[in-house]
Order: C-alpha cells, then structure tokens, then sequence
C-alpha cells in the first residue's frame, strides 16, 4: 500500500531532501545540488515564497521512503502568460507506476482545489532552477545546473497522461579547428562601427559591483519571450549572485559595453562543478569546496550560462563576439569542451550559433503538460 505524506516534520524533510541522494547513490551521472541551498526551500521566509505557493509530498511503502515531488503555483508566471496551470518539480521516485500515479495525484488534487486547470513541468521556482524531464542523455553526466533522471521516469510521466509541451536540446561544443580569420575581422568591424568594447576587469567583486544590475536587467530583455519565464526580483538577483559567486570567474564571462559604459551583451561560462560535488553529496565540505577551486581556478570542461543581447544591437551581428571569446577560451588551457545546457529546440537564434564549433546534440529534455 502506498501512504502519501504532506511534508510537515523535520524527519520528512530530510527525507524529501536525501531521497534522491539515495535514489542515485550508484549513478556516475547523478549530480546533487548544494544541500544547503535546497534545505531552503522549506524556510518560511525563503523569498520564492512570497509570490509562489508550494507544496512537498513523500511516498511511502512499507514504511520506507519511495518518491517525492512538489507542487508549485507560479503566480507571477500564470499571470504573465495567462494560464492557470501547476508545476510540477523535484519529482523522484522508484521505477513504480502505483507510486508516480500517488504522487502526481496528490500535486493534481492540490491544484485542482485551487481552481487551477493544467499540470506542467519539471518547473522550478524560476528560470534559473533545474528544469525540464531528461529524455535522452541517460549515460551523460549531468551538469550542476540541471538535474539528472533514470530512463524509466518518462514513460513512467506519459504513462499517467502527460504531454509533450516543449523540448529543450543540450551539446557539447568543442573548439573549431581553427577560429575563423573572417570571423575575427568581423568582430573587429562590428565592435568598431558600434563603438563597443569589452569589458577588462580582473576581479568579479567588481564586475558585479559595477554591471550586476544591468546584467540582470539585459537577462529579464534577452530571455523575457522565452517559456516559463518571468522577471527577476530584487532579492531573485542577491540569490543567484550568493549561489554562483563560488564558480564565477573573470576569465569565463564576457561583458560588452558601448561608449557610455552600458552593457549590451554578455555570454557566462561557468567551470564545471558536477564531479567535484558528487563525493560529498552535495554538501560543503572542506574537501569539497577545495575540489570546487581547483575546477574554478584551471577548469577541464565549462557549463554555459547565459548569453544575451540588447535588442536595438540583435541584429548587428554582436552576438558574434561572444561566440568568438568562446572559441578562444575552448583554445586555452586544458579545456575540452564546453555544455551549452538547455536550448529550446526551436530557438533556431541560439541553436544555429553550434554549427560555428564542432559540436555534439547529446542531451534532450522536455517539459510536460496535462489538463486537470
């Protein structure tokens, strides 16, 4: 018999939050998130709160812990792209079509009595969180921004009447054989005629003291058409800043200004973390956070980030220079390729950009949707 609980003790939140440590105990591609910063997500005062309301639920068979999931309800998304739906997220559960069914009902029924009329997800509290269901990739190592699931966990979904509501594609890019002089002399035309220059601070303290709130302005511009999202909030920004300081470095982000110093384009690399959290299950431990310097400081592999462009430079071909700043961090240092994380498969403006580099289509995730 499965028994579904609401997440209210100190007891099943820790369970919600070591289920899918255990779960992936064995799995070389498996990579956790920072414990500390998902045990938030049960903080009264956690900021996603105050325009989200959630809900945590934990399977049980036999007295033993088999699934978890969570339920969103993403205000500000519903109204921006007009939907009444509930997301779903941070679902894991054994490979059991009775216990996926309890789980999901019981995030159904929640949404229902709340006037809602669509489930959807994987979806986090933004953007920025692990998002989307992998459905191909499964002997890939997961980046540290994304999360990873078994094979059955899509026909497990689809069993249970979800579909298709978009696909993301992931690659891996690899430096080009050799970087295109036509390229570079286009670079060095554009940025002329635009009066544009990059960036050339040392010390990210300062690049974010200086350009972080005209960094995430230009993501809200760049990104704002795109599925599921919706507008930072002040205290969105001072999360993700706190969360990503760790791993950001001045050699892998690029920021263009023009005369005026504003910031019309920027690309974020990070160095890959995944391997280096995998040992301590996503806890900072001494060694672990020793591991994470070490990536950061001499990386083999890097995550991309964001890229993103003003509007009035979208067609001036600026977007170039960035690629072209990747190409030469690809070039340098033991690096061996770089993921791009999640594209939406029909955004043609960034998918197109890969063909510039030897690249490899490796990963495939999708978000789902079922009436209520």
């Amino acid at each position: 018999m499965i028994e579904i609980r609401k997440v209210k003790t100190t007891k099943e939140k820790k369970e919600f939050l070591d289920f899918p440590l255990n779960l992936y105990k064995d799995c070389p591609y498996f990579v956790p998130p920072i414990y500390s910063d998902e045990k938030r997500i049960f903080s009264p005062d956690y900021f996603y709160h105050q325009f989200s309301d959630s809900v945590f639920f934990n399977a049980y068979k036999d007295g033993k812990i088999v699934g978890r999931i969570s339920g969103i309800i993403h205000k500000a998304s519903n109204d921006k792209w007009k939907q009444k739906r509930v997301r779903f997220t941070r679902f894991d559960c054994i490979d059991d079509l009775e216990v996926a069914k309890a789980l999901f009902d019981a995030v159904e029924n929640w949404g229902r009595k709340r006037g809602l009329e669509e489930i959807c997800g994987p979806l986090g509290y933004s953007d920025m969180e692990r998002e989307g269901l992998l459905i191909e990739g499964f002997e890939e190592i997961a980046t540290f921004e994304e999360q990873y699931n078994y094979a059955y966990y899509p026909e497990l979904i689809e069993k249970l009447g979800f579909k298709k509501d978009v696909d993301w594609t992931e690659r891996q890019i690899f430096a080009p054989d050799e970087i295109s002089p036509a390229l570079v002399k286009l670079v060095d035309r554009i940025m002329t005629k635009e009066n544009l220059h990059l960036v050339d601070l040392k010390s990210m303290s300062k690049i974010i003291k200086r350009y972080g709130d005209q960094f995430f302005d230009l993501v809200d511009e760049s990104y704002s058409k795109l599925y599921g999202t919706v507008n930072f909030l002040p205290e969105q920004r001072k999360e993700l800043i706190s969360t990503f300081r760790l791993i950001l470095s001045p050699f892998y982000c690029r920021f263009i200004v023009d005369k005026n110093d504003k910031l019309v384009a920027f690309g974020l690399c990070f160095p890959a973390i995944g391997k280096a959290l995998q040992k301590s299950r996503g806890h900072l431990t001494l060694p672990t956070i020793i591991r994470i310097l070490k990536e950061v400081k001499d990386p083999e592999v890097l995550d991309f980030g964001l890229i993103g462009v003003k509007d009035e430079y979208r067609n001036s071909g600026i977007h170039g220079a960035i690629l072209l700043e990747v190409m030469r961090m690809l070039k340098s240092g033991r690096i061996k390729y770089c993921e791009t994380n999640l594209n939406l498969e029909d955004n043609k403006a960034i998918t197109n950009n890969w063909n510039r580099f030897n690249n490899r289509l490796h990963k495939r995730r999708r978000s789902y949707v079922k009436k209520l």
